[in-house]
């Protein structure tokens, strides 16, 4: 048996979350090594395991793989979350990049030193700018791209979830979006992922803003 992949990354979502929600959905399951203390960091970067000396990082098929786009376009082509050709390859990507953008100002928010400003930002981007592009593109379709479930749509319900933390019905004006959550929560991976207990994290609080910060040894704000 293959060894489980291994998850290099600190107790928090950030940019290891969608490859958490992406092995979840291919019914992989994963170990992680949690990043808690600035050691543990310098004994990655001095034993040379991070190549552009961050991480995210996956052990998995004998790579060590890093940047967060590498690692899942491989899990997704691996898996068969990826469309079925270059032209729905491209479309996945199109779609998983928005929601990428879109979930990294959510996940930076902790650390901006306006909050309140972005907050509204992000509820005016998400309304005007991304959640059209899906609730159109859902409007025939069960899944985004190609009649089956992509690396993107794993993504777009990863997004919606976040969002629906921090803007309470948000998904009010777009029924698409609404039915779709309630299709793919129904995976039976993306289901148990969903459960307490599992490997999904909360969101950030204040401990977990410190700890990052020390691992990194980084200060707020830093914007």
């Amino acid at each position: 048996m293959a060894d489980k992949p291994v998850l290099y990354y600190f107790n928090a979502r950030g940019k290891m979350e969608s490859i958490r929600w992406l092995l979840a959905a291919a019914g992989v399951d994963f170990d992680e090594v949690l990043l808690t203390t600035r050691a543990q960091y310098e004994k990655l970067l001095s034993d040379g395991d991070l190549m552009f000396q961050q991480v995210p990082m996956v052990i998995m098929d004998g790579m060590k793989l890093i940047q967060t786009k590498a690692i899942l376009n491989y899990i997704a082509e691996k898996y068969h979350l990826h469309g079925k050709d270059i032209k729905d390859r491209v479309k996945v990507n199109m779609y998983s990049e928005g929601l990428m953008d879109l979930m990294e100002m959510i996940m930076t928010l902790p650390f901006t030193s306006n909050p309140e400003e972005k907050i509204m930002e992000i509820e005016t981007k998400a309304k005007g700018r991304y959640l059209p592009v899906f609730e159109k593109a859902l409007s025939d379709a069960v899944y985004l791209v190609g009649g089956k479930m992509s690396m993107a749509d794993v993504q777009l319900l990863e997004c919606t979830l976040m969002l629906e933390e921090k803007f309470s019905g948000i998904l009010g004006d777009f029924p698409n979006i609404k039915s779709f959550q309630g299709r793919m929560t129904q995976i039976h991976g993306i289901q148990m992922f969903l459960q307490p207990g599992s490997k999904r994290k909360s969101p950030p609080d204040e401990n977990m803003l410190k700890e990052v910060m020390e691992v990194l040894r980084i200060k707020l704000p830093l914007s």
